[in-house]
């Protein structure tokens, strides 16, 4: 029989797969997606959507222990994940209904590159050949196994074990603080585990802005997880610990023990069987090509999601795979990551976009930042909030945004103004003229916005803002704010 021929075929159907199976469909083009595992991806099954689903579970339950047990949260996680009660896996058949009705063929199995165009797809005893003007690559990433001796012979957990737990580990031990591992923290701490989390950096959240760093490690320790900041496994024992559990000796010389450990220290990207080299792609190396989010590697090849770059997000892997498309029929797009969000859902959550102040003055920019306490505003005081922030960093010479921060119930909603107003380029004077509700946490970045505006015109004048400190820190004399420029 002749090779089917598609104007694209996708190796993956997370969500940068998909995006990009959509995105085909709608401008007519025929598609195949290949993938050997879940089609939908992890985000669904077991990453962005059942941890957020846990984390709101535990915050009801820190909230008010007898309304919200961990029962009734295995359940509706289970419900989230589709998951009947009697299996072990999600179902991911409504993802592979989906996809069919948008009118693309979907194969279950392993795919490789044969050469320029052509991509072999393996399952069970059966083999299938298909013929592509395009071929994009979306395998996502899995955990890293750090090369720990001894872990090797513990069954961990990933964020897969992790995201579908039906019973509560005994004592939880975390190796990583990134994303992951602080959320998945604050969830079984929360939910009275007995939680350590291992940061071999000065920071949690080392990709993140450094106070949000600092807030989200007050919250995790305010909830009773031990955070060890600056120290590394450099060895495991299986069940060497008290009462069964697993031991692992630490760097500085001191013990970490849990009886499930979370791996949690990065991510790796499943390049090597996929047949690049087909397409004059050198996998020798470290990396097989810069994670830089080019997306085109060569005529033809396409790389969207985790090992894309420059980030690992869910929406970066939807925003990939549809420009891939749009770049791969001739539109006049090129990928643009000024303005990329990142979002942590701890509680509080953390947001940040753009640049540090050090980033930006380290890219050659004039660059100032004016910071607001969150609790001390009047948002942070209606919701009785113990600890937040939120940043800007302005450019003087532009005299626009070029950064922002903030940790606060809402961040994830809150920053997109910000996400905005980088990737418009919108002035400072505009930001500062537009009405914000009061009493929103968008009415801080107001506040910061006219303070900004103020130091553009003379610097030195956003020092003198007192509008947004608590009565107890506002200096001796100061006049009190009026209506509702009050901790705004």
């Amino acid at each position: 029989m002749t090779d089917p021929t598609f104007d694209f075929v996708i190796i993956g159907a997370g969500p940068a797969g998909e995006a990009a199976a959509y995105e085909a469909r709608r401008r007519g083009a025929s598609v195949a997606v290949v993938d050997r595992g879940w089609f939908g991806g992890s985000c669904p099954h077991v990453g962005c959507i059942p941890s957020k689903s846990l984390l709101d579970s535990a915050a009801r339950h820190a909230r008010n222990p007898a309304s919200w047990t961990w029962p009734e949260t295995s359940v509706r996680r289970d419900w989230i994940v589709n998951r009947p009660t009697d299996a072990a896996e999600p179902d991911d058949r409504s993802h592979i209904v989906a996809l069919e009705e948008a009118g693309a063929v979907c194969y279950r199995g392993v795919g490789r590159i044969l050469e320029r165009g052509q991509v072999e797809v393996r399952h069970d005893d059966r083999v299938h050949s298909l013929r592509a003007r395009n071929v994009v690559v979306a395998v996502g990433s899995r955990s890293r196994v750090p090369p720990v001796p001894g872990l090797a012979d513990i069954a961990v957990w990933t964020n897969r074990q992790a995201t579908l737990a039906r019973e509560l580990p005994a004592s939880l031990l975390v190796l990583g603080g990134g994303p992951t591992g602080v959320e998945l923290a604050q969830v079984y701490a929360r939910f009275g585990v007995s939680v350590a989390i291992l940061q071999s950096g000065n920071r949690l959240a080392p990709t993140d802005h450094p106070r949000n760093s600092a807030v989200i490690a007050d919250a995790l320790r305010a909830d009773g997880v031990d955070v060890r900041l600056g120290v590394r496994a450099i060895a495991a024992e299986a069940r060497g610990g008290r009462d069964g559990a697993h031991l692992v000796r630490l760097s500085d010389g001191g013990t970490a023990e849990g009886h499930e450990i979370l791996l949690a220290v990065g991510r790796e990207f499943p390049l090597e069987e996929l047949g690049l080299e087909a397409y004059g792609l050198d996998l020798s190396g470290r990396t097989a090509f810069p994670r830089d989010g080019r997306l085109r590697l060569a005529e033809g090849l396409w790389v969207v999601g985790d090992p894309a770059g420059p980030e690992l997000h869910t929406h970066q892997a939807h925003y990939q795979g549809e420009t891939a498309v749009r770049m791969a029929v001739g539109d006049a797009v090129t990928p643009d990551y000024r303005a990329l969000p990142r979002v942590t859902y701890t509680d509080p959550e953390a947001a940040f976009v753009g640049r540090t102040l050090q980033g930006a003055r380290d890219a050659g920019l004039d660059a100032f930042e004016l910071v607001a306490d969150f609790a001390t505003s009047a948002r942070g005081y209606g919701v009785q909030a113990e600890r937040g922030h939120v940043t800007i960093v302005v450019d003087r010479r532009s005299g626009t945004l070029c950064g922002a921060a903030m940790a606060c119930p809402d961040a994830s909603a809150a920053i997109h103004e910000c996400v905005l107003a980088i990737k418009a380029r919108i002035p400072v004077e505009v930001l500062a003229e537009t009405i914000h509700a009061f009493p929103s946490t968008s009415r801080i970045l107001n506040g910061l916005f006219a303070d900004a505006r103020r130091e553009l015109a003379e610097p030195g004048a956003a020092d003198t803002r007192l509008e947004w400190l608590a009565p107890a820190e506002r200096p001796a004399g100061a006049e009190e704010p009026r209506g509702d420029e009050q901790a705004s």
